[in-house]
């Protein structure tokens, strides 16, 4: 019942369009922050103005956590907050759930391990859905967390869906991105991808109060030993505030190095933008019913279905 009622309140509800292009936008009005990544979510009028007249006066560091279901990412990320904004320090949180390809609904229910921080005055917390984006990220994503880096925060957390070693994408959005692990990955230290040890500028090995955990850290350290890469490995037990500080002080010391990624992390956002102009006109719902239909007639194929839009 009280789902139902919160969907009928979401949709009959409106948000007004932004007639004042030069919305200001600052970490110390939530409600102006708010407001923008609405107007930005949803493509409503003066989205485009508001994002071509985003000012960057500081370097916000963009921070990613990625890392398979289940291994506490909601928690850590709980537990940064917590320790940065002790430190004064303006944080903001991008948590990014699954979108379903049946319903095409988000639970975004991140934000309920994240509840002790809602009425602090330097956190702000806003769930996304991935919009069908296999990899974690959307066009949303990036216009999202470029409107909260306007805002001023001095830093910017986001925490993927979590889909294990496919999740590449954040490279192409975080300066910082830590991979989080738990220790019954077990072999599976043997099977991450070249990908993710790419993207990884740290690995961090979770609820390390678990059997095994000290064999599986050192693993994963001898693996990165043997690649020739300097990427530290953390171990934490986020739910008890375990190993926090030491990430938190390689946060603060990173922040200001230059970003490796930096080419690949302009052109990765510039593709996404370009993807989502070119698909814009395109509703996935409507694209379902209409495949639905056309597989009900004789000799469909669906190379020649989805040729009918390539001039799109």
């Amino acid at each position: 019942m009280l789902i139902i009622l919160f969907i009928c309140i979401y949709k009959n509800s409106k948000v007004a369009p932004a007639t004042n292009t030069s919305l200001i936008i600052h970490c110390d009005n939530f409600k102006s922050v708010a407001r923008a990544l609405t107007i930005v979510e949803n493509d409503l009028k003066g989205a485009d103005q508001l994002l071509k007249g985003l000012n960057f006066d500081k370097s916000t560091p963009v921070i990613g956590i990625t890392g398979p279901p289940g291994a506490g990412k909601s928690t850590l990320v709980n537990a940064l907050i917590a320790k940065l904004a002790s430190q004064d320090k303006k944080v903001a949180v991008l948590a990014i759930d699954p979108t379903s390809p049946f319903n095409f609904g988000s639970l975004l229910g991140d934000r309920i391990r994240m509840a002790s921080h809602f009425n602090h005055p330097n956190v702000f917390i806003r769930s996304l859905a991935t919009r069908g984006s296999l990899g974690g990220l959307s066009a949303k994503t990036i216009e999202m967390t470029d409107v909260l880096r306007a805002a001023g925060f001095d830093y910017v957390l986001i925490e993927t869906v979590g889909v294990g070693q496919s999740e590449v994408e954040i490279a192409g959005l975080a300066d910082i991105t830590f991979v989080v692990l738990v220790p019954e990955g077990g072999d599976e230290i043997q099977n991450i991808k070249s990908g993710l040890m790419e993207i990884a500028d740290a690995f961090i090995v979770n609820k390390t109060d678990r059997e095994g955990a000290d064999l599986f850290a050192n693993n994963l350290k001898k693996m990165v030993q043997q690649k020739g890469a300097e990427i530290p490995v953390f171990k934490t037990i986020a739910s008890e505030n375990k190993g926090i500080v030491e990430i938190v002080d390689f946060i603060l010391n990173s922040a200001e190095k230059k970003n490796s990624h930096k080419e690949y992390l302009l052109a990765e956002k510039a593709y996404k933008l370009i993807q989502q102009k070119r698909m814009g006109n395109i509703n996935k719902i409507e694209l379902y019913q209409m495949v639905l239909k056309a597989s009900q007639e004789p000799g469909f194929n669906i190379y020649s279905f989805a040729e009918k839009f390539s001039d799109i």
